[in-house]
């Protein structure tokens, strides 16, 4: 009954791998080591999450290359790369086409409640309003909360942490699923479509990769059929880097930009990179471009308008500038000072989001009934709904309407008795934009020489989806359009409720909700020069143009979405290719590394810091190992104090009931193979490796079993399972079977003369390093090739120890070397390498001993 257990503690992890409850978790608020943590730092997790973190389950980047899988490549037909490039077209096409049809129906849905509710406001019908607003809106929450809670979890927010999770090694179950897609869709067009301070391009980037994972096997095990195409794709790493190819085609549908694309999924997503895959990825990404503009070329919310493959410029540039200004060398101080606001809101909205979430989880944990607490993950984006649907109502209502003001020339002009502006030219500096909100300021005259007419500047930044508001803030020559107390107001408003947005049981992205907020605080900064300076005319005044609010939101926004994900290169190319704004390049670039060096002073980046509170296991580009204040060498130590001691072996040729003892007795991810005992080989001679699935599947198929002896040094025959059936695999589907095969063979001694022949089946390209290798390399060797497994061996090439992921994890290290590192006196080759000799001089070949730590995965 063990493996039964084993396996339903695994799967239940694996089933929702959001639900971690730490009640083990005694640390302070501001924790150093928890959530307030400088990049630096490594994450301290608590017993319990330690537990979770094991429980996963890393993949090869590479396939394994044994007989059977060699014997399957012969069967495949050579070509020269260009079915690859036909499916990253594909992918890239169906990215696109996807984010066409996401962004048409949110239109839709905003169009048709926007425009009723202010029908309603201009008859003065607020409370009318409210309810219709509030309802229709929580409808929609409902319904995109609901196929999320009860159909598909895994589904909720983002997902873009699984991915960069997965796509680094470990298997995270249920994020590439046709029903994950569906799902996906129609909760975040609710969502976005809503009203809930989201935006769609978190998920668009995830369903992207869905895109790729799915569409490049040509085969569905939800739906239940295989196509007899592209079956060269079926392996691990051609399967990676279709996903890594879908997720930048869902950058670059998001946001029209396909270099941003190609530079996200480099620098954030994927782990593991080639030219020749950036030169794929790129033809993805425009192909997810121009397919995405194409139709919307032709089409509003649905509507044929026309002009089909006429590619507008407000069409593909999200949030075009028009006014281009000069920059000006003085320009960098504020600048820099939006980067420092930046890196501070962003680490403030980080810690708060992380803090959102352990009290979201341990709140669920409270409740026993699952019923129960599938309807508080319900309640929660319900309130949120209505919350936001209240404040966008009543919230405008608390500030007064503002005429259209315009301020030429750098005077300043006030309204007459009358109530008219003479000097409010429609060309003039401090003009106001047409598509501000009335709400329910009356509608006065205008013409070419004045106006009377009003607006309301909170109601113009909270009507509409974000992408409006920020197309608001970032205009330019609209100086006082938006004033401090309005822009202040909404600052609080929104930051708080979209920082409480991100984490429900929705699907729901943070990207718009970043530049939002970036773009407010960076126009109260460049509010605060144009009161300080006044409005500067661009002919007469060039020198000081640059003092434009909208310039000032561009460089915040950008500021505060590198404030929160700490991204650098992608996003300056994305923030260029989305405003079309390429004079104002080194402003944004030297805010993004200022927020970049500021927010990293005291949290990890947003998504990275997702991956610890769901302890999913995963390891940085570079390893940070810190004892006391102080930065450890791992070039200093070797693989032998990192690695895992003794292995669990298997041999070429195992009996049924030995395999079976030996899944039920321990829960490693992959056993080394050595050669038989009485072998003529060299004894604990290491050949090669074989995952736990592969041995699960082989116990399902009964014609592999063989009776009678077998000379030891034999060279195995190819047995007739073929290599599809042990591949890209994540889950055993008769799991059932399988647990009560594996106990009857275990218990029954028949099955001790029975035997398995493992020699087709082992990785034979294994990597393996020496004993004395350095712990530094040992590290950027294991990350840079995406191992599971890392043999050690010593000089005879005998097992003395392995190495997974868990292993090479900051914390882990940092338990390891601890202890040494505070002993400190010598070198510490000579305080280690006494104890580790004698360990491995304890262990007789062949044997299979225990891990204390029974519960990782990785083994």
């Amino acid at each position: 009954m063990r493996f039964r257990a084993s396996r339903k503690t695994a799967q239940s992890m694996y089933e929702d791998h959001t639900e971690v409850h730490p009640t083990d978790d005694k640390s302070g608020f501001f924790a150093k080591g928890r959530d307030f943590e400088s990049r630096y730092v490594n994450h301290s997790y608590t017993e319990q999450e330690k537990e979770v973190l094991a429980s996963y389950e890393s993949v090869d980047y590479l396939p394994p290359h044994s007989h059977v899988y060699r014997n399957w490549l012969r069967q495949q037909p050579a070509r020269l790369d260009w079915d690859r490039w036909i499916m990253m077209g594909f992918i890239g096409f169906a990215t696109g086409f996807i984010g066409f049809l996401l962004h048409q129906l949110i239109d839709l849905i905003s169009d048709f409640k926007w425009d009723l509710a202010q029908e309603m406001i201009e008859d003065d019908r607020l409370a009318v309003a409210w309810v219709f607003v509030t309802g229709f809106s929580l409808a929609l929450v409902l319904v995109g909360s609901i196929i999320v809670v009860f159909l598909r979890p895994s589904a909720a927010g983002s997902g873009l942490p699984e991915l960069i999770g997965y796509l680094n090694g470990a298997l995270v179950r249920h994020i590439f699923n046709i029903k994950t897609l569906v799902v996906k869709f129609f909760s975040c067009a609710c969502a976005v479509g809503s009203g809930l301070p989201v935006g769609p391009e978190g998920p668009m980037i995830h369903m992207g990769s869905l895109v790729g994972a799915g569409l490049s096997q040509f085969k569905s095990v939800t739906m239940g059929f295989t196509l007899p195409f592209f079956e060269r794709f079926r392996n691990p790493e051609d399967r990676r880097n279709f996903i890594s190819a879908g997720s930048a085609a869902g950058v670059a549908s998001a946001f029209g930009a396909p270099v941003g694309g190609l530079l996200f999924a480099m620098e954030e997503v994927s782990s593991f990179w080639s030219m020749k895959l950036s030169w794929q990825v790129f033809f993805s990404c425009m192909v997810s471009t121009v397919t995405t503009d194409l139709f919307n070329s032709a089409f509003t919310s649905f509507r044929y308008t026309g002009q089909f493959g006429l590619f507008k410029a407000d069409k593909y540039i999200l949030f075009q500038v028009r006014e281009g200004l000069d920059v000006n060398i003085i320009m960098f101080i504020p600048t820099v000072v939006i980067g420092i606001i930046g890196g501070i809101l962003g680490a403030v909205f980080v810690f708060t989001n992380l803090k959102l979430a352990r009290t979201r989880r341990a709140l669920i944990a409270k409740f026993k009934s699952p019923l129960v607490q599938k309807l508080v993950r319900l309640l929660e984006p319900c309130i949120i709904i209505v919350i936001m649907s209240t404040g966008t109502i009543f919230l405008p209502g608390a500030f007064q309407c503002s005429p259209f003001t315009c301020y030429y020339r750098g005077e300043t002009n006030s309204p007459d008795k009358e109530g008219l502006s003479p000097k409010c030219l429609t060309e003039s500096v401090g003009k106001t934009e047409i598509s501000v909100s009335n709400y329910t300021c009356p509608p006065g005259v205008s013409n070419s020489t004045f106006s009377n007419e009003t607006f309301n500047q909170v109601a113009t930044l909270l009507f509409g989806t974000g992408e409006e508001a920020i197309h608001h803030l970032f205009s330019r020559e609209t100086h006082w359009e938006f004033t401090y107390g309005p822009l202040l107001t909404v600052l609080a408003f929104y930051f708080i409720l979209a920082c409480w947005s991100c984490g429900p049981s929705i699907s729901a992205g943070l990207v718009v909700p970043m530049l939002y907020i970036g773009a407010i605080y960076g126009r109260v900064i460049g509010l605060t020069m144009v009161s300080m300076f006044g409005v500067k005319d661009v002919e007469k005044d060039e020198y000081w143009a640059w003092m434009d609010p909208g310039a000032f939101a561009l460089i915040g926004a950008a500021s505060f979405f590198g404030g929160v994900s700490r991204l650098t290169m992608s996003l300056t190319v994305i923030m260029m290719e989305i405003t079309n704004d390429v004079q104002f390049l080194l402003p944004i670039m030297v805010a993004i590394m200022t927020a970049k060096w500021v927010g990293d002073l005291f949290t990890h980046p947003l998504y990275h810091a997702l991956l610890e509170v769901k302890c999913i296991p995963f390891l940085d580009s570079e390893p940070v190992i810190m004892h006391g204040k102080k930065n450890v060498n791992l070039e200093l130590f070797t693989a032998r104090q990192a690695m895992a001691t003794p292995p669990v072996v298997v041999h070429p040729r195992e009996s049924v009931s030995g395999l079976a003892r030996l899944l039920i007795d321990t829960t490693h991810g992959g056993y080394p193979m050595v050669p038989a005992v009485g072998s003529m080989q060299e004894e604990n001679k290491f050949l090669g490796i074989i995952t736990r699935i592969e041995l699960e599947i082989l116990l399902l198929n009964e014609q592999l079993f063989e009776t009678g002896e077998a000379e030891p040094d034999l060279e195995p025959e190819v047995n007739p399972l073929d290599y599809q059936k042990l591949q890209l695999i994540e889950k055993v589907k008769d799991a059932n079977r399988l647990e009560e095969l594996v106990e009857s063979y275990a218990e029954n001694p028949m099955y001790d003369n029975i035997y398995i022949n493992l020699g087709p089946y082992v990785n034979h390209s294994a990597a393996s390093i020496p004993e004395s290798f350095s712990l530094h390399r040992t590290y950027i060797i294991f990350r840079t090739l995406g191992l599971r497994h890392l043999m050690v061996v010593n000089n005879q090439n005998q097992v003395v120890g392995i190495i997974t992921r868990k292993d090479l994890m900051g914390f882990k290290m940092e338990e390891k070397l601890g202890p040494l590192l505070d002993r400190g006196e010598g070198n510490v080759d000579d305080i280690i390498t006494p104890r580790y000799v004698e360990m491995s001089q304890n262990v007789s070949p062949g044997e299979a001993l225990i891990r204390p730590q029974s519960h990782d995965q990785e083994w």
